[in-house]
């Protein structure tokens, strides 16, 4: 997202749009305590939100996402004097606590806002970018990694369909690709409100879908129609397709 490349082939202007949310993430040493190995937990309250990913075979990944209104003032300290201030002023419950000290001690942790990257250009002369370096969709639309493998895999099969003509493979790769990456941009909106929710309102619509996604029946329907709706099949898209 912040990236060298982007500053010295396409200058110092700032691509980068911000959300209003911050991200503290890491992976855990082992499961979260009181949990086995392979479970997960969500807390959730408007504004903040914490989020343990489990994984078969190893521990969890530990996200805390959060809104702000001043993006500034959160790099202007410690992240877990950022991410403290963010969860209080109450006191912190066993759970959330252990969590909080498990990321202050962690070897290798990720501590930033979220923004999107919004570029007229991908690429110049024959620098070219590709994934959050030109596009970040930002992890609330879940399509990250996957962008980014469809970007540079669609960018090789354009340069195969146009073998004497570079120009021309990257004008085709960037009109291909650009509907495409709108899509995944917009849907990041929705996906918020299920990462964190803004208020009071979205939480209780959130709490609402997920009461109902466990309803036997209910949750099967729910979940053919999410398959079928605007956003999911925009994920399912085939960028290469002649």
């Amino acid at each position: 997202m912040r990236s060298t490349v982007r500053r010295l082939a396409f200058g110092p202007e700032e691509y980068l749009h911000p959300l209003n949310y911050m991200i503290g993430a890491t992976v855990l040493d082992g499961p979260v305590d009181g949990f086995a190995l392979h479970e997960g937990l969500v807390l959730a309250e408007p504004g903040r939100s914490v989020w343990a990913f489990p994984f078969a075979d190893h521990a969890p990944s530990l996200l805390f996402s959060y809104r702000t209104s001043d993006i500034d003032a959160e790099f202007s300290r410690p992240p877990i004097e950022s991410i403290r201030a963010a969860y209080g002023p109450e006191p912190t419950g066993p759970l959330l606590e252990g969590l909080l000290t498990r990321y202050e001690q962690a070897p290798d942790a990720l501590f930033d806002s979220v923004q999107q990257v919004k570029m007229p250009r991908w690429h110049r002369g024959r620098v070219v970018l590709i994934g959050d370096s030109a596009w970040c969709v930002t992890l609330y639309a879940g399509m990250g990694a996957s962008s980014g493998m469809a970007g540079g895999e669609l960018l090789g099969t354009m340069l195969q369909r146009h073998p004497d003509d570079v120009p021309g493979a990257l004008r085709a790769w960037e009109a291909r690709m650009r509907p495409f990456i709108h899509l995944q941009q917009e849907s990041a909106l929705p996906g918020r409100r299920i990462f964190t929710p803004h208020d009071r309102k979205e939480l209780l619509l959130r709490a609402g879908m997920m009461r109902l996604m466990r309803m036997p029946g209910v949750g099967k329907a729910m979940g053919r129609r999410m398959l079928n709706n605007k956003d999911m099949q925009a994920k399912n898209i085939d960028v290469a397709a002649p």
